[in-house]
């Protein structure tokens, strides 16, 4: 029998569905971090008032533990299971997590277990975004991976400013409930699920090459160089996301100003700049470009530990955001250009570094944080005995930021180096 045409690809639109599973991604991270307090006070607080800052940490955590497991487990199976079944998985999970949040407080004394579970599920949607749109936007732009997976990932972002502002708008303007908060994301799942079903999504670029599944597996493994790039990544997710997701907790006590709003601020710039990531690293290459934006990053991160004022903050954020705006999908077409043969199970891989940095380095900011106002304030019993608001309080709570901050900023000194070695070694040979 001679076999079916294949359905054709309508490039734009997958493109545009990919940036909605994103946006919607992004907007329920901020949506989580906005409303987290709320959910303490009103879910937690009750069952054990005085664990509840761990239970609400634990339960955030919880997201980004659903997330890595998610990319680890589907990168490898993406061809198999098809691109477009993950993104329909990645849609139900947008709309059940959030909705078992909702219905948690209806569970009585296992409210507590149902917000983990939820969580974990909400964080399997993310993953399974990242898993399936980053390998099917470097096979639907194979002369552009760098430039697309940038513009792709400045929808991250944007869902950030949307979430951020509405968490501000909800909670500080409007005092609506938080609930309605939580169950905004499902809006963009339902229309995420919606579209999807109505395309063809391709088969990732390995797949189309005629590289088998055990060959896809092996790469990473058979070239020992792919896993400079999964330290990288670690490093660079250290560098980005872990003071993105610090900065309410750190700035907002220290210079007048919601912490949330200066990551606004930083969102809105990496919008723009990701959309000239194609033409710079077409001038610069992709670890030419990736070199020289951590300069800018060092510097803002040591900023933001001196920051004393809303303007300082800004200041350093500027510096900040234009030195990471580019790490994320930078680092994912890198890998993709370099170890094609590994397909989305490269990516994913990488992808996963950059979650288990973000699981283990923002525990040890806040142990940095809580170990430098113990030292600053004199012993637990001195700190216990300050007034939230007092000057003295402003200073040990300065002081911690202070020295969170400047530990994180030795991260993008040691990328100055590393970029820089891989740029120098691979001179004169074809990476693009």
């Amino acid at each position: 029998m001679a076999s079916q045409p294949q359905p054709a690809i309508n490039r734009s639109a997958i493109y545009w569905i990919s940036v909605l599973a994103l946006f919607t991604a992004a907007l329920a991270n901020a949506v989580r971090a906005g409303a987290a307090g709320a959910m303490k006070a009103d879910l937690l607080d009750p069952i054990d008032a005085i664990h509840s800052g761990e239970m609400i940490g634990t339960v955030l955590g919880n997201s980004f533990l659903g997330f890595a497991l998610s990319l680890l487990v589907i990168s490898p199976l993406l061809d198999r299971f098809g691109a477009k079944k993950v993104i329909l998985f990645a849609a139900f999970c947008f709309v059940v997590g959030p909705a078992l949040v909702l219905a948690s407080a209806g569970t009585g004394g296992a409210i507590y277990a149902v917000l983990n579970v939820a969580m974990v599920l909400w964080g399997f949607g993310w993953g399974a975004t990242e898993a399936s749109i980053n390998p099917v936007i470097a096979t639907l732009y194979p002369d552009d991976k760098t430039g697309k997976l940038n513009a792709l990932h400045a929808w991250w972002p944007a869902g950030i400013i949307v979430g951020g502002l509405l968490s501000v708008l909800f909670f500080r303007q409007l005092d609506l409930d938080w609930r309605l908060l939580v169950a905004l994301p499902i809006i963009p799942g339902l229309a995420l699920a919606v579209w999807a079903m109505r395309h063809t999504f391709p088969q990732t670029e390995s797949t189309v090459a005629g590289v088998s599944f055990n060959e896809m597996m092996a790469e990473p493994f058979k070239r020992p160089t792919f896993w400079i790039f999964f330290a990288i990544m670690f490093l660079t997710a250290s560098a980005e996301l872990a003071p993105g997701a610090w900065v309410d907790v750190t700035l907002t006590e220290t210079v007048g100003f919601s912490g949330i709003l200066v990551l606004v601020y930083v969102s809105a710039i990496m919008f723009v700049m990701r959309h000239f990531a194609g033409a710079l690293e077409h001038r610069f290459s992709d670890m030419g470009l990736l070199w020289f934006t951590t300069v800018p990053a060092a510097i803002g991160l040591y900023l933001l530990s001196t920051a004393t004022s809303a303007a300082t903050a800004l200041f350093a954020a500027t510096f900040w955001a234009f030195g990471v705006c580019f790490m994320w999908p930078t680092m994912l077409a890198a890998v993709a250009r370099r170890f094609p043969k590994s397909g989305p199970w490269g990516i994913g891989l990488v992808g996963f570094a950059g979650a288990l940095a973000i699981r283990f380095v923002l525990p040890q900011l806040g142990a940095i944080y809580d170990q430098a106002k113990l030292a600053r304030a004199g012993g637990a019993e001195a700190l216990a005995a300050l007034q939230p608001g007092t000057p003295e309080m402003h200073g040990v709570l300065a002081y911690a930021a202070e020295t969170s901050f400047q530990t994180v900023a030795v991260i993008p000194v040691v990328l100055f180096f590393v970029f820089g070695a891989v740029w120098f070694f691979e001179r004169g040979k074809n990476t693009r």
